[in-house]
């Protein structure tokens, strides 16, 4: 597995895993690896630990989870308005 991916690549990395799965199994499989965002980065295992549910049926289910916890830093480019003026 890399230490480094990219965001995009996130739910490539979650199909390496085995599934049904649950979350700390997870947490532990994907510690250390690093998703660089488009102004920051974070540890995927954390990003994991924070989703609420506890078990995963698909790479599909994980990914979709782990959209809720992403930080602000993960979507857009840096500096990039919402829209609002």
């Amino acid at each position: 597995m890399s230490d480094e991916i990219h965001l995009s690549r996130v739910e490539d990395e979650l199909r390496s895993h085995s599934y049904p799965s649950e979350r700390d199994d997870l947490v532990a499989s994907f510690a250390g690896t690093t998703v660089l965002f488009a102004d920051g980065d974070a540890d995927l295992g954390d990003l994991v630990a924070d989703i609420d549910q506890a078990r995963f049926e698909s790479a599909e289910d994980a990914y979709t989870a782990l959209q809720n916890v992403l930080p602000i830093e993960a979507l857009g480019e840096p500096g990039q308005s919402d829209g609002d003026a």
